[in-house]
This record gives structure tokens, sequence and C-alpha cells, in this order.
């Protein structure tokens, strides 16, 4: 599975942007995928899952009730909807993946990774 994320920007605080990952191959239905997030200077860290069915999602306790994490398999893609953005959601953004149904939080639960979109909040 290729993953190749997109829709990064710079956006004033109190705004939206929705990030795009399309993934190649045909096991798309058939994967899991996350949104993991670095800033600078600290770790890689979790944001949301989403199961291999679509029908559970999962999210870290600071963005839950401002992002939305979903799929469209017609379009092997996952989205992240992210609303209300503040200053500290400024990172670079990861999608991965991984085959069956998922929804772990820690890096080591997924095998594939697309290359990074920069999100960059202003105050």
């Amino acid at each position: 599975v290729q993953l190749q994320a997109s829709g990064g920007g710079l956006v004033q605080a109190g705004g939206s942007l929705r990030l795009s990952c399309a993934a190649s191959g045909r096991t798309f239905s058939s994967c899991a995928f996350t949104w993991f997030r670095q800033a600078p200077g600290t770790e890689r860290e979790f944001v949301a899952a989403i199961s291999s069915t679509g029908g559970s999602t999962y999210y870290e306790d600071s963005v839950a009730g401002r992002f939305t994490i979903s799929r469209d398999n017609a379009k092997n893609t996952v989205y992240l909807q992210m609303n209300s953005l503040k200053p500290e959601d400024t990172a670079v953004y990861y999608c991965a993946a991984v085959v069956g149904f998922g929804l772990g939080s820690q890096i080591t639960d997924y095998d594939y990774w697309g290359q990074g979109t920069l999100v960059t909040v202003s105050s």
C-alpha cells in the first residue's frame, strides 16, 4: 500500500482544513487507517483512526469533537476534516495504514506510511 497525503496549508485559528490520504493498491477496503502528527521537537503522536469497515473511529482526546476521520472506498481515499483549529494543532500530519480491523494508537500498529503534509495554524 502506497499512501499520498495532501491538503495541508496555513490557516488562522478557528479555521478548517481537510486532509486527504490517497492509497494505491487493491487492498484499500481491507485496511484500517490513521492520522498521526508531529510538531517540531516532539514525538509523533496519534490523532485519529478508522477501522477497515469504516464503522468505528477513535480520536485522541484533544481533537475529539473538532476532527473527523472518514473514508471513501470508491476513491481509495481517507480524509481528516479539521475544524476549530488551534495553534497547537500545528504539525506535520502523516497518514498510515495496516491490513486488518485497526484502531490502534501506536506507531507500531501500522505498517504503511505516507509522507507528511504540513498544517500551520496562526494565532
